[in-house]
């Protein structure tokens, strides 16, 4: 084979790889589902982008990350409440070691916490707070974050649904 028919066999190969990837991939932002059937969000966490599954009825919440015996680095599940109120989370038939992460309404970060799995003594917020996130333990202080930061909430994960009990997730 001569060098000309090689380079455009490479061509056509690196061309169809990258139409693969561009069709499988989801659009930034988009919203899909988790093996928990939960939507799920992008959202950035001081230096890193995690995929959080969006917890937003009282089932979902109470369900959180139970009975699950990992989760990849880069993801985690966000609880949202109605409104802003001191939460309080155990870790009842959790056996991964979590950090908590609780925002107001506006996304500042009330307290960062950790959680030991199966615990079930609650993880109080130490203040008022609209959303919870989860994360594997040790993620917060791996991406920087602290209390006092600013976090964007996306807009797919702002409101709990209607008729919602909104009482503090137990998970």
């Amino acid at each position: 084979m001569t060098r000309l028919p090689m380079m455009r066999l490479l061509l056509l190969i690196i061309a169809i790889a990258l139409i693969v990837v561009a069709v499988t991939m989801p659009p930034m932002g988009c919203q899909h589902n988790s093996a928990s059937g939960l939507r799920t969000v992008q959202m950035q966490i001081g230096r890193k982008m995690f995929t959080l599954e969006v917890a937003d009825t009282f089932a979902s919440r109470q369900y959180g990350l139970m009975h699950r015996d990992s989760m990849p680095s880069n993801h985690g599940m966000i609880f949202v409440f109605a409104h802003e109120e001191p939460l309080a989370f155990w870790m009842k038939n959790t056996p991964i070691p979590l950090d908590i992460i609780y925002l107001d309404a506006a996304g500042q970060v009330v307290s960062i916490r950790p959680m030991k799995p199966h615990d079930l003594g609650t993880v109080p917020s130490g203040g008022s707070a609209q959303y919870a996130i989860e994360l594997n333990q040790g993620a917060a202080a791996a991406v920087g974050l602290k209390a006092g930061d600013k976090l964007a909430i996306p807009k797919q994960a702002q409101t709990a649904k209607a008729n919602d009990n909104t009482e503090s997730n137990v998970d």
